[in-house]
């Protein structure tokens, strides 16, 4: 086995949000299909599980708009292991949410779990186990920065029928010390649930991480450059953003008009002060940074322009036309992050228009940018920095993006497209064929070999493609407030023969470390089961690396476990 890999290691992986995995209660979860996935990808020679931001999903359902930077999502504690730990009775989940034709209900998944969750929080803490007890208070203490506010905040939304925290009485939405004071005595029982939420999701979470550890396979987390204003973060920290004096949003994030939207995109993010975080050593950003670098073993910053410039946007304004340039925080930040941090393993989601500054920022800290191979094939060739041949090692490869259809709809599109007399689509796949050396015989595995054979440090697949999923498979359309990041897979969909086709590509390009080449293939082909990751495959590969062992007992250390 290998220790988990780092940026710079020529390696590849599989994006997958774990809400996507197959399981019984509407969702995935950090239940068995969780460890399962993950000794798919060790069997299949994989180095990386990317996955989007896991704090509590938002307006939409939405994982970047979460209601806390900090917090994880309750939604994916499994109940399942709930139930082994005594909290939850066999008869609690005697029965199964129906698959809903690869979609997740997210409403239907919620009244489903909250009840469950709550009487696991309520059984927790009835048997009071002494050890158990000690662990959620150590828990309470080393996350006391955000953890109070963000247990207040949710359940001050409940009190409130989740209306937007601007609507609350003003000594409440103003925080004055005494109000709060007398709802955190009033609502206790409320404060204690979500902070156990967050305890059990940390338990959870951290057991996966171990299991991910022994196998080899890193975790990159995703960290979105903005905050939803119905957040614990903007309702704990007003200062640190622009709003007026009712606390909305007084100035908001967006891009401005281009060729594909010409009023530009307003996103409605309240915008940083970037000056009052800047009195503060940015302390803000380095604990959310630290935060998620505690879960994941890379990460992933979403939309890194804004740190070079930023699009302002008047919230009074409904588009983005009447914006203007503003200047980041840029390398005053990032010092900052790294005098607390050390070395920061971050992916600088640098696409857009990316000026010179930006280059020169990403650059100065060594963080590799993004190419998307859907995005390499139009436009002028000599021009194109998606093309796999004027990639630099030190970037980030994938054939589409969350944002993005999978690479079968995209394709599909592309050919209507031309059918239809689009010239310029009628270029770009006959580009697409000179460059795969004739015509495409499955497009998502042809994207899939060029990314793993470029020469790009890391190269990720989108689990959709692997499946060779059509546009049912697409996780988000920008801009569209429904019907979003709803896709699941089957039970058995990642099967042995996606498995071991993936693992000859990544050995032929040389991605998988030669010290596991040899039991991994004999691995993939003897596996079987769900996902093709059985004991039988695990067994092969051979015991874990003292780091990574070493690394495992220190998560474990520092992790809260349940006692027996």
């Amino acid at each position: 086995m290998s220790p988990i890999p780092v940026l710079k290691d020529r390696r590849s992986g599989v994006l997958l949000q774990l809400t996507s995995l197959p399981g019984p209660h509407g969702s995935g979860d950090l239940g068995p299909a969780a460890p399962r996935f993950a000794e798919f990808l060790a069997a299949a020679g994989q180095g990386w599980w990317q996955m989007l931001p896991a704090g509590p999903s938002g307006y939409g359902n939405c994982p970047y708009m979460a209601a806390s930077a900090f917090a994880g999502n309750p939604e994916w504690i499994s109940l399942e292991r709930l139930r082994e730990d005594r909290l939850l009775g066999r008869g609690d989940l005697g029965i199964e949410l129906p698959r809903a034709n690869g979609k997740v209900r997210f409403e239907e998944m919620r009244r489903f779990r909250e009840p469950r969750l709550r009487k696991a929080a309520s059984e927790f803490f009835r048997q009071g186990r002494h050890e158990d007890l000690a662990r959620f208070e150590a828990f309470g203490f080393d996350h006391a920065a955000w953890l109070p506010d963000y247990a207040l905040w949710c359940a001050l939304k409940t009190r409130h029928g989740a209306i937007s925290w601007t609507e609350w009485p003003a000594e409440l939405r103003g925080r004055d010390p005494q109000a709060l004071a007398r709802a955190r005595q009033e609502l206790a029982d409320e404060v204690r649930l979500h902070q156990f939420y967050q305890y059990e999701f940390a338990r959870q979470w951290s057991e996966l991480r171990d299991r991910c550890r022994v196998l080899g396979i890193g975790l990159i987390g995703d960290v979105p450059i903005y905050v939803a204003h119905e957040s614990a973060d903007v309702w704990a920290h007003p200062e640190l953003f622009h709003l007026d004096d009712a606390g909305r949003p007084a100035l908001v994030a967006g891009v401005p008009p281009d060729y594909f939207s010409p009023t530009g995109q307003r996103w409605g993010h309240p915008l940083y002060r970037w000056d009052r975080l800047r009195e503060n050593g940015y302390a803000w950003w380095v604990a959310r940074l630290g935060r998620v670098l505690g879960m994941f073993d890379a990460v992933r910053l979403d939309h890194f322009i804004g740190f070079h410039r930023y699009w302002e946007i008047p919230a009074s304004c409904p588009t983005a036309v009447e914006g203007r340039w503003a200047e980041g925080p840029g390398t005053d930040l990032f010092d900052a992050l790294q005098r607390e941090l050390g070395s920061i393993p971050i992916i600088a989601e640098d696409l857009g228009v990316v000026t010179p500054g930006v280059i020169a920022l990403r650059d100065r800290y060594g963080f590799p940018g993004m190419r998307v191979l859907q995005f390499a094939f139009g436009g002028n060739p000599s021009l194109n920095d998606h093309l796999p041949h004027r990639y630099p090692f030190s970037c980030v490869v994938y054939t589409g993006t969350h944002d993005n259809d999978t690479t079968l709809g995209w394709y599909r599109a592309l050919c209507m497209r031309g059918e239809a007399g689009d010239a310029e689509a009628v270029r770009e796949r006959a580009f697409l064929r000179r460059y795969l050396g004739g015509e495409p015989t499955a497009i998502h595995w042809d994207l899939a070999r060029l990314a793993i054979h470029s020469t790009a440090d890391l190269a990720i697949i989108p689990a959709q493609d692997l499946l060779g999923i059509g546009p049912e498979g697409r996780m988000n359309l920008p801009s569209t407030p429904t019907g979003n990041w709803e896709w699941r897979m089957e039970e058995s969909a990642l099967d042995d023969r996606i498995g071991i086709r993936l693992r000859d590509l990544t050995e032929t390009y040389g991605r998988v470390p030669p010290s596991t080449a040899a039991a991994g293939t004999m691995a993939g082909t003897t596996a079987t089961g769900a996902m093709g990751a059985t004991a039988a495959a695990t067994a092969t590969m051979g015991m874990a690396t003292a780091t990574a062992a070493a690394a495992s007992a220190r998560a474990r250390a520092t992790t809260p476990t349940r006692g027996k």
